[in-house]
């Protein structure tokens, strides 16, 4: 078990943190070699050891990551703590700049939409309409803040999205407004990104001018009662971004199977060996990507916060 988990920490440091995040590449491959650590890791459930949500639980917790050395003691110190926020959160990334990355699908399709998010956080990501975007230095949009992304093999969108309405469904959702629930978003934005602390308070600020709906519940369970909520005349809209991974394969099927036999459009960024899309081309390079698809079919590599995708 230390294996696997000490193997997942350097694939980590390198696919995901290599080039984005020197601090959490150095502290992740620190954590791997450490025995103690993993040994703590592996008294929680498995969907619990992930380094995401370890990192972002220290940092909430007052602990440092800058240094490995000061890492291991503070876990190790406060450790009871520590497996407290592992076993009570989960990561709930909700990084506005993935909106990016469905704007090029959600201006395609018949407007307006009604946007129904899975796993919503907060509901940063309901608000495509609101962000301003630029596309290798195209602008779309207006106001702030402004979404950086480096699109290649298609062009930018000509316009922002009509959204009539907006709804999210998580088993936790998080409320903006709530000092205590900024800051475990806050902790989950990696320690060298200022850039992207400054777009979760200004969506935030935006979010928080013009709630959305946001429903406690589960993604199987309670999806098509709240999708029946959409208003008529609306192109409903289900879209999930880097959800499903903490979600059993068996529920990820049933899930699949209940957003296909919805009215509307279904448009997933997810990884490849988490939601199964068939054949795909190689991605452009070594680092981790996501797929994004509309209704099952691949358009785009993507990467994890927004910053980038490549068509397919």
């Amino acid at each position: 078990m230390w294996a696997v988990t000490g193997e997942e920490y350097a694939d980590f440091a390198v696919r995901e943190a290599r080039g984005v995040s020197p601090v959490y590449e150095r502290l992740c491959l620190a954590i791997a070699r450490d025995a103690e650590i993993l040994a703590l890791l592996a008294t929680v459930p498995a969907q619990k050891r992930q380094p995401n949500l370890l990192l972002g639980v220290v940092r909430l917790l007052g602990g440092t990551v800058e240094s490995p050395e000061a890492f291991h003691d503070f876990t190790v110190a406060n450790w009871p703590a520590v497996e407290a926020g592992l076993r009570g959160r989960a990561t709930q990334t909700n990084e506005a700049g993935r909106c990016a990355l469905l704007l090029p699908v959600l201006a395609g399709l018949p407007q307006p939409l009604a946007l129904l998010e899975v796993g919503c956080a907060a509901g940063l990501g309901l608000y495509p309409d609101r962000y301003a975007y630029r596309y290798r230095g195209r602008r779309v949009g207006t106001g702030e803040p402004v979404l950086d992304c480096d699109l290649t093999g298609a062009e930018p969108p000509a316009r922002r999205p009509e959204v009539a309405w907006r709804a999210g469904l998580d088993l936790n959702p998080l409320d903006v407004t709530d000092p205590a629930d900024l800051a475990w978003l806050e902790a989950l934005i990696w320690p060298e990104h200022q850039h992207r602390r400054d777009r979760l308070r200004a969506a935030a600020a935006i979010v928080a001018a013009d709630p959305p709906l946001l429903v406690r519940g589960d993604l199987v369970d309670d999806l098509a009662a709240l999708a029946a909520r959409a208003p008529a005349g609306a192109t409903l809209v289900v879209f999930h971004t880097s959800v499903l991974y903490q979600v059993p394969p068996a529920r990820r099927a049933a899930f699949a199977g209940l957003v296909r036999s919805l009215p509307g459009h279904w448009i997933s960024v997810e990884a490849p060996d988490v939601l199964p899309l068939g054949d795909l081309p190689a991605p452009p390079d070594g680092a981790l990507h996501n797929v994004l698809a509309l209704d099952g079919r691949p358009l785009a590599w993507t990467r994890g916060h927004g910053q980038g995708m490549v068509w397919m």
